[in-house]
């Protein structure tokens, strides 16, 4: 179920942080401004208060009087978990930059590797669109890797159109409201 960050998941967001690794941690979302611009370690978020910290920060990140630095936008971070099982993370981001634009789009996710291919990409994407809808965002403009077969099967699946491919991403444009 897509849900808001909470503490509950500690322990699940750890193990699965270990399991993306360094080159893929800032998919785990852990740099965060609702606190202050702060980019925990792993080794803080052990910390059960930290933990907290951090789940608050990133919540506080969507709120519009959250100040944020001029290239950063705010989003609405939720978490994909099974009781107190993290599997995953989607954000989605309030508005478009121009890097967004070009490589980002409104919507980002990702799924912790003993998680994948069972088909959470797919549901975390489909509750998510309604909460875009609710922020004004209609289409959600979603990005991936030219190569990355099961992110577009999994954007297409949603409805997502194909644009175009720019600086090695495929750009599709996914409804939100359904009719």
């Amino acid at each position: 179920m897509l849900t808001e960050p909470t503490v509950a998941v500690h322990r699940s967001f750890l193990a699965a942080w270990d399991e993306l690794g360094p080159d893929d941690d800032h998919w785990m979302g852990v740099h965060a401004y609702g606190d202050g611009e702060q980019n925990w370690s792993r080794e803080q978020a052990e910390d059960p208060a930290e933990f907290a910290r951090l789940v608050e920060a990133v919540k506080r990140d969507a709120e519009p009087d959250t100040a944020l630095p001029p290239d950063i936008v705010h989003q609405t971070t939720l978490w994909f978990v099974d009781g107190d099982e993290w599997l995953g993370r989607l954000a989605i981001r309030h508005r478009l930059t121009p890097a967004l634009t070009e490589l980002g789009g409104h919507i980002g996710y990702v799924v912790r590797p003993s998680a994948r291919r069972r088909g959470y990409a797919t549901q975390m994407l489909a509750q998510s669109l309604p909460v875009a809808a609710g922020l004004g965002i209609d289409p959600a403009l979603l990005t991936c890797d030219t190569d990355n077969v099961a992110s577009r099967r999994v954007i297409e699946s949603a409805g997502g159109e194909l644009e175009d491919e720019r600086h090695g991403k495929l750009r599709f444009w996914v409804p939100t409201h359904v009719a």
